[in-house]
């Protein structure tokens, strides 16, 4: 089987959720089955593939600042077509929403959320990714959802045969750093939230959860981690709030960075108000920290009795379930052991089992 994945998200991400999951899906389908696959990005910025051996990546690797987004795109676009020509795939997994289908080819698309449908402008005239996303799911001859619930939101919004879809959950790959590595960066207790600080996010309820808290104040400083720098009005909301600015603090880094940070934390908290998937939660339990989280959207489904569940659109609520969890060491060890339990049922080598299944019977 001839397996190609185009260029769209390796020629815009460096890092980022959706390049993972298709580096890994490459990955772990070259290494288990007697598959032909290829990742065709002529020109890319991505981190993942960059120098990879293992995995057949035609193209090369430009700097993301060179300024050469358009001219990029462009060239893309004419030489994957050529490409296409010349290796004759089986089937092709976009990686993103493209707005014409490369070929006769069966196409695959996954769909990892319906954020912009439900928390934004939704499908119209206007939304210009939003109608690209419905002509790009409705050519697709078959849908991959990350989860049960973005399946449900996709066919309650989307007009599309359910036999076209299935679940297919992700994995996770953050590894594991030498035991002898994991020295602490940060020398006291804190919570943390790693990623962007968008508004669906639900960011801002988060801290003033924890501003509310003259426990968690005094006790607990508050880590975030990614999402880049805090912007003016971030700063200006937190000292609205009357926390002091030494208390929260902004690291940035790469995976081993990010493992340590986890590795140390009191608590995660993830107070997302949606979520396709949501793998952090599954990266904290792994480093054997405590998640405190939302229970809305795909978040339960994923994280199930291994975190402690509050209702994000209430800041009592969310104050009050970090308190249960740092003050009980009871609570944090059975967290601690239901999540590394947990974990155990979410990887990339079943994820690319599923897929390549999907694969075969559009075959």
């Amino acid at each position: 089987m001839k397996i190609i994945y185009d260029y769209q998200i390796f020629s815009l991400q460096e890092y980022g959720g959706i390049s993972r999951y298709f580096y890994e899906l490459a990955l772990n389908l070259s290494k288990k089955y007697d598959c032909d696959v290829k990742i065709c990005s002529p020109l890319y910025i991505n981190e993942y593939i960059k120098g990879q051996s293992r995995i057949n990546v035609i193209g090369k690797y430009v700097h993301p600042y060179q300024r050469t987004g358009r001219i990029r795109h462009i060239f893309n676009d004419i030489a994957f077509s050529a490409l296409l020509g010349i290796n004759k795939p089986d089937i092709i997994h976009e990686t993103y929403y493209a707005k014409n289908k490369s070929s006769k080819t069966k196409t695959v698309l996954t769909v990892f959320d319906m954020i912009d449908e439900k928390f934004r402008n939704g499908v119209n005239k206007k939304d210009k990714i939003a109608l690209i996303k419905k002509n790009a799911v409705e050519r697709a001859d078959h849908i991959i959802c990350i989860s049960e619930n973005t399946k449900k939101d996709f066919l309650e919004i989307m007009n599309v045969d359910p036999q076209k879809v299935s679940v297919v959950y992700l994995g996770y790959s953050l590894s594991v750093p030498d035991s002898n590595d994991m020295e602490k960066i940060i020398q006291y207790p804190y919570l943390l939230y790693v990623g962007i600080r968008d508004g669906y996010k639900n960011y801002e309820r988060f801290l003033k959860a924890y501003a509310d808290s003259k426990r968690l104040r005094k006790d607990f400083y508050l880590v975030c981690f990614g999402g880049g720098d805090f912007s003016s009005e971030e700063l200006g909301y937190i000292r609205g709030l009357g926390i002091s600015k030494d208390r929260i603090l902004h690291f940035s880094g790469d995976d081993t960075m990010l493992a340590k940070i986890y590795s140390h934390a009191s608590a995660f908290v993830y107070p997302s108000l949606y979520e396709g998937f949501g793998i952090p939660p599954l990266e904290a339990m792994a480093f054997e920290c405590p998640v405190i989280c939302s229970n809305t959207s795909s978040i339960p489904e994923v994280t199930g009795d291994a975190a402690e569940y509050f209702d994000p659109f209430s800041v009592e609520n969310i104050m009050n379930a970090i308190e249960n969890v740092v003050y009980s060491d009871n609570i944090i060890k059975k967290l601690i052991f239901s999540g590394l339990k947990r974990v155990e049922e979410f990887s990339w080598d079943k994820c690319a089992d599923k897929t390549k299944n999907i694969y075969s019977s559009l075959l």
